[in-house]
């Protein structure tokens, strides 16, 4: 089953400051075809559908971007993360794990327990 858009797209920026950050300087469907490979396809990002994240990014300095000459006629352009960035991605992480323990602390919440919950009684 494939994941919510909604979800996928606010962890977009996470992922590919995340992936330059440690993998280095990559290309969009680099990019791409990593997130699919490592989740095993449960995630996926088609390169048309990340450029708008690599665009805000640039827009706000996170990232920065140049081309290479990967062949006779071929040109790719490579993305890198920068200080900016870097920061950007702290935060962004702190508030995934923030939100995600949320979650699973509400899906393992015993409500039996709970009491002065029900507005009917």
């Amino acid at each position: 089953m494939a994941l919510r858009n909604s979800f996928k797209s606010g962890s977009c920026e996470m992922l590919i400051l995340h992936i330059l950050k440690n993998r280095g300087d990559c290309y969009a469907y680099e990019i791409s075809q990593m997130i699919t490979k490592l989740t095993e396809g449960k995630l996926t990002f088609p390169e048309g559908s990340l450029y708008p994240a690599f665009y805000r990014m640039i827009d706000n300095h996170y990232i920065s971007d140049y081309k290479k000459q990967t062949g006779r006629r071929m040109v790719k352009v490579y993305y890198h993360i920068e200080a900016a960035g870097e920061e950007r991605l702290k935060h962004l992480t702190s508030e995934y794990y923030a939100t995600a323990e949320s979650i699973e602390y509400i899906l393992k919440h015993d409500f039996s327990m709970m009491e002065g919950t029900n507005e009917d009684q």
